[in-house]
């Protein structure tokens, strides 16, 4: 079979190969003319077709600003250097990234580095340099404004430590108005609590204690009011509260005025309780040591912000850190007197501690239905939660393991736990050497210049309740209402006991408006004695 086209395209002609008769077939193509209506739809098809792409480059354009692709163009973009085995170039020259890591020497003592984004743009414009001048003249830019944002924290941390660390003077007329009151008024020095009620002060089948220590009185107020009007059953509230003697007859005045009944209330100051008085006492023995120690190798704050100008690598928040060991409150007995609850109250089996910067939300007689399973300490953990700031914590964050007692005895990694609330069995107490491990390693860290651990009273507690505490439930107790003030409000309010831990105690201007009033609602503003030292909601 033979096959034949035309020169011309229109025919094609197919010869059988056989013998016989010639047969043939002839096929006629049609001519090469093209229709109005195809030329139309050929317009139309292309005219949509340059749209898409204007549409689609637009969006590639846009998405090359952003991490993310939404077109499939982008994709395809992105991903077909990688498809083919190459790597996407960066559009920043690598001589930038080079000149930005430099140390700048040429920056010191210049007068003339751009103070803003709007005048760095405009001597660009002006001078129109190359790349190298430009990311020289970034660099500095940037350099000085992290210089001064470095600077002014600093500044702001220092204010914040001298604002917490004093006391305001509406507390210091109160305190004052009070003491006066328990001098020439009888009613402020009546027997707390009564004789017939002091029985209840060691009934461990009926009543439920609670400890607080504090030397601030409108602070101790709160938690105590809190407590008995949140409680299902008031009447079997027996509240401890323990003061030093410089404050007992303002704190006795206070509670003899503004009575709590049905719940029994104690208040005794240190000297009141026999152990206190027969012998050495450590912790303060420690105490009294530890501020000679802090004097010698600390300074003063003026010392710490002094170095801290010096060493530009050392970060805000260490300098933050170091002012706050300078707190008051890091060295009171107020503070450490929790770690001789088993001395002070022999004849008790079980009680909760209260720090003075909480408000209690709701009923807590349930926390003595929580099993301790055998151990002494129930508390929150604090290195699991939503809040990454406050709720990050383990050892590592208070023990310093650059030291070798530290490196060798705990893992730095294991997760920490809070003081603030906690559930303390006295009686698995007594058959522990919590009190006394506590009170070696005070001994340690004042041998090693205070270089275990930098904060207060709780670093010393993880070591000493190591092995002996229960974790429970994150909703008896919200921590970092002192710290920061995007807590979520809702979050506070839903928590059984919020804490102020941190400088912005809610007595203090410096607190965070949006949490105050968490704290405030139980302060009774009317009272002749709180207005008289003008203290208010806000």
């Amino acid at each position: 079979m033979q096959l034949h086209i035309s020169p011309s395209l229109r025919h094609v002609t197919v010869f059988p190969s056989g013998k016989g008769v010639r047969e043939f077939i002839k096929v006629k193509v049609g001519g090469r003319r093209m229709s109005y209506r195809m030329l139309f739809y050929s317009l139309l098809l292309l005219t949509f077709l340059l749209r898409f792409v204007f549409v689609l480059t637009a969006v590639d354009t846009i998405d090359g600003e952003s991490k993310y692709c939404s077109t499939i163009g982008c994709v395809g973009k992105r991903l077909g250097p990688r498809i083919w085995g190459r790597r996407l170039e960066s559009l920043v020259p690598e001589d930038m990234y080079r000149i930005l890591e430099e140390k700048g020497k040429e920056e010191v003592g210049r007068t003339d580095i751009p103070q803003t984004l709007e005048e760095f743009t405009a001597v660009m414009r002006t001078k129109k340099p190359d790349l190298k001048t430009f990311a020289i003249e970034l660099r500095s830019m940037v350099n000085l404004m992290e210089q001064r944002t470095r600077s002014a924290k600093i500044q702001e941390y220092l204010y914040r430590h001298v604002a917490s660390s004093s006391i305001p003077k509406q507390l210091h007329c109160l305190a004052l108005l009070l003491a006066n009151e328990h001098t020439n008024n009888a009613n402020a020095r009546l027997q707390l609590p009564p004789a017939e009620l002091v029985p209840n002060l060691v009934d461990n089948s009926l009543f439920y204690h609670f400890v607080i220590a504090s030397d601030n009185v409108l602070a101790a107020s709160v938690v105590a009011t809190s407590l008995v009007r949140n409680s299902i059953s008031p009447e079997r509230v027996v509240l401890h509260m323990i003061t030093d003697r410089k404050t007992y007859a303002t704190m006795h005045a206070w509670f003899s005025l503004h009575s709590l009944a049905p719940a029994v209330v104690e208040v005794k100051a240190l000297h009141h309780f026999d152990w206190f008085t027969k012998g050495k006492v450590p912790v303060l023995e420690a105490m009294e040591k530890d501020e000679d120690v802090r004097a010698k190798f600390r300074g003063g704050s003026s010392e710490i912000v002094k170095s801290s100008v010096n060493n530009t690598h050392e970060k805000p928040h260490v300098v933050a850190s170091k002012l706050q060991t300078l707190s008051p409150k890091y060295n009171s007995v107020m503070n450490h007197i929790r770690i001789n609850l088993p001395e002070m109250f022999p004849s008790l089996n079980k009680v909760v501690f209260l720090d003075d910067d909480i408000v209690i939300q709701t009923d807590l007689t349930p926390l003595w239905e929580i099993d301790l399973g055998g151990k002494v300490n129930g508390a929150v953990e604090t290195c699991r939660g939503d809040d990454k700031f406050v709720m990050s914590k383990r050892f590592k964050s208070y023990l310093n393991f650059s030291h070798p007692l530290i490196k060798e005895n705990f893992d730095p990694n294991e997760c920490a736990w809070a003081y603030g609330m906690n559930i303390f069995d006295l009686e698995a107490w007594r058959k522990t050497n919590i009190s006394q491990t506590y009170n070696y390693w005070l001994q340690q860290n004042l041998k090693s210049d205070l270089s275990l651990w930098q904060l207060g009273t709780l670093p010393p507690g993880l070591i000493a309740f190591h092995g002996h505490v229960q974790i429970i439930d994150p909703f008896w107790h919200m921590l970092g209402l002192g710290y920061q003030e995007n807590t979520s409000l809702a979050d506070a309010e839903s928590a059984g006991v919020i804490h102020f831990n941190g400088r912005a105690k809610p007595w203090l201007d410096i607190a965070f408006p949006s949490l105050r009033p968490l704290w405030a609602k139980y302060v009774d503003f009317s009272d002749k004695f709180i207005k008289k030292c003008h203290i208010r909601a806000s």
